[in-house]
This record gives structure tokens, sequence and C-alpha cells, in this order.
């Protein structure tokens, strides 16, 4: 990616929502290349949607222990694979920025387009999922009321992080904006520093 103009809030909305629409979905199935900003953005919904299906397993009370405990580290998985999708984004994003000249008088962000984009995801999941239950046949006509209103309250909070995430790209694309990678290093999740898988003693 040479430029800016493939991100916008538009074209991320529309591949969320469509994927979202596919009977497929979720499916690893990625048609970008891994050296593009989004086959990351894909991966990055990808994982969102996995984790939303996990979340919703994890909460059954009809099944045995050990299948919670299955749903809970497909949990883990999933949001350590969503975590390294966002930094990913990131990552090539901030290539396209290494040829723009940053003004003096520019901000820094303390969100990156990458986390953005992985809010947008989740949003889409719940105007989505909201939309579904909004649908249903089999609830009272209060509890859809209810949920329509929530679904239009999830439509103008999207709405809102797009304006942020269009405002941003449009300022880094001029030198005005910029931001840094901050690596969220989670310890928890590497073999060699949890303190239960690498044989050091917990310290309390």
């Amino acid at each position: 990616m040479q430029n800016f103009k493939e991100i916008s809030s538009n074209k991320v909305l529309n591949y969320q929502d469509s994927r979202l629409k596919d009977i497929k979905w979720p499916e690893i199935n990625n048609a970008f290349p891994s050296d593009h900003v989004w086959y990351w953005i894909h991966l990055n919904h990808f994982y969102n949607s996995s984790l939303w299906l996990e979340e919703d397993l994890a909460r059954r009370v009809e099944v045995s222990d050990s299948e919670i405990a299955k749903n809970k580290r497909n949990i883990d998985k999933f949001n350590q694979k969503r975590n390294d999708a966002i930094e990913m984004i990131d990552t090539h994003i901030l290539q396209i920025q290494e040829d723009i000249e940053i003004r003096h008088d520019s901000w820094q962000s303390s969100e990156t387009l990458g986390s953005i984009i992985d809010r947008l995801s989740i949003a889409s999941l719940k105007i989505h999922n909201m939309e579904i239950q909004s649908n249903r046949k089999d609830i009272s006509s209060n509890e859809i009321d209810i949920a329509k209103t929530k679904k239009n309250q999830l439509i103008i909070q999207r709405q809102d992080l797009a304006y942020c995430l269009d405002q941003l790209i449009n300022g880094m694309n001029v030198g005005k904006a910029f931001y840094k990678i901050y690596r969220q290093h989670k310890m928890y999740n590497d073999p060699t520093m949890n303190p239960y898988l690498s044989g050091l003693k917990p310290q309390k």
C-alpha cells in the first residue's frame, strides 16, 4: 500500500458488514496477500467474530466443565491473535507515514488506527447481532423495541468512531497527526514469562 486512500471508514465498515452477512462467516479464507494491510484487517475481524461465538458458547450451563474450558482456551487464543492483527495493521499503516514529513505542529493520537478498526469490528458485531435480536418472533414486542433502541444507539456510536478514524487518517496523510505502536507484551500468553508455565516461582 502506497498511500492512505485504501483505508477509510466507509471501506472498513462495508467490508466488516459484508463479512457478517456471509453465511459462511467466520472463515479464515483471506483473499488478500499477507503483506497487505487488508489481510490483517480481515484477520482482526475474523478473530473478533470467532471471539464473539466462543464467548456465547462459554456461557452455556448444560455442558460439561471440560467443554467450557475448551471455550475459555479458544477465547484466550483468539484474543491474542486479534491483538497481533491490530499491531500488524498499525505496522503496515506506519510504513506509509515514513514518506510523509511530520509537521512541527502535528498532534499525537493516543489511539492507533489499528485499535480504532478493531473497535469498529466489535461495533459491527454488536449491531449485526442486535439486528438479529430485533427480528426475533419468539420474544415480546417490548423486548423487540428494546433491541431496536439499542441497535440505533450502537449505530450512532459506530458513526462517531468512524468519524474519528477518518479524522486521524486525514491528519496523518498531510503530516498533521501521528501515533506510535504501543506493544501489548501480554506476559500471561508467553510460556517463557508466565510463572505457571515457565517454572518461575510466582511472586506475591
